[in-house]
């Protein structure tokens, strides 16, 4: 018959306690791993190293094409001339150095403020008209029961995003132009014609016309993905409740859809500034620098026509700047309201 070893004294038993640890595998066993049973930094990078490795490609194009050229800014505080020598890097090094005279000539430029205020007039139009269309377009589809028809649906709402700026604008030439389709009807009913395409007062109207055609229906997948996410149990328990339609949108899809709202809004302010280089520089010419000159082509007009990269460089620094500070505006915004914004507090 054996007998267990039982401690007769409490230093007996302490040095029981001692001893446990290093029985069973305790902190000298597993030096990686930390009491709170986190591990390292080395075994994750071990345990990750595959994953690592299949995003190093995406990180390195991200790092020369996004990050790399950040450096370039350099030449918003210089009078860059790239003709200097063939190697742009040599130019930079040897362009003179003018210091802050390039954001002073800005601010006192006409022109500028000018671009700044139809950027904001745009993109406010837009907020209103064009962001809350693809919400409710998806609400509309979401609601269709025949899936062949919710799917032609979709198939036609999202033909117009794989138009090129050049035929959305030639569409809209041949339907609002001077000689389209609006301005003959017109005219065989005894009325004068209109030529909408040409005209300032209406131009900022007519882009964020052609924006709502053209993208509509491709912004509605983010949020189809996420009404797909809500469980059918909570529009069961509120029909059982006595929810209509109409209540079961507006207390069930609707929260459901208010985190993503939150995110899109946020990253749709942080690109205020940006409202379409491609869509307004084909249309530019028709109703004049006065309605149609935006920052980034105020940029490109003189950076790329003019040849004045300094004085380009350094609008595009300034609006990088504000608009690095509105998306943190709008974050902070999204985590007073609640939601986690582009990331967590």
């Amino acid at each position: 018959m054996s007998h267990s070893t039982v401690p007769r004294t409490d230093t007996e038993a302490e040095e029981v306690k001692k001893k446990l640890p290093e029985a069973h595998g305790g902190d000298k066993g597993a030096p990686d791993k930390p009491a709170t049973g986190k591990l390292s930094l080395r075994l994750r990078f071990r345990r990750d190293r595959v994953l690592l490795l299949m995003t190093l490609p995406a990180v390195v194009l991200l790092l020369v094409f996004n990050y790399v050229p950040i450096l370039g800014n350099v030449v918003a505080f210089q009078e860059y001339d790239p003709y200097l020598s063939d190697n742009g890097v040599v130019s930079i090094l040897h362009s003179p150095w003018v210091g802050l005279e390039n954001f002073q000539r800005i601010f006192e430029d006409s022109a500028f403020w000018n671009a700044v205020r139809n950027t904001l007039v745009l993109f406010v139009l837009q907020l209103l008209l064009y962001f809350p269309i693809p919400i409710l377009l998806a609400l509309l589809i979401n609601s269709v029961v025949r899936p062949r028809v919710r799917a032609i649906s979709q198939a036609i709402l999202y033909l117009p995003h794989f138009f090129s700026w050049v035929l959305v604008v030639a569409v809209f030439q041949q339907l609002l132009g001077g000689a389209g389709l609006l301005s003959q009807l017109l005219r065989q009913h005894g009325y004068d014609g209109l030529d909408i395409m040409t005209d300032p007062d209406t131009f900022k109207f007519l882009i964020t016309a052609q924006s709502v055609w053209k993208d509509a229906g491709w912004g509605i997948i983010v949020f189809l993905a996420a009404l797909a996410s809500v469980s059918p149990d909570l529009y069961e328990a509120a029909a059982m409740d006595g929810a209509n339609r109409w209540r079961r949108m507006w207390h069930v899809t609707l929260p459901a859809l208010r985190p993503v709202v939150a995110l899109l809004l946020v990253l749709r302010v942080g690109d205020a500034l940006t409202v379409g280089f491609e869509q307004i520089l084909l249309q530019r010419g028709a109703v004049g620098p006065g309605a149609a000159e935006v920052l980034d082509t105020f940029v490109w007009w003189n950076g790329v026509r003019n040849q004045d990269f300094g004085y380009a460089a350094a609008a595009g620094l300034v609006k990088g700047v504000i608009s690095l500070g509105l998306v943190l505006a709008a974050n902070k915004v999204a985590h007073l309201m609640g939601e986690q914004g582009v990331y967590k507090k």
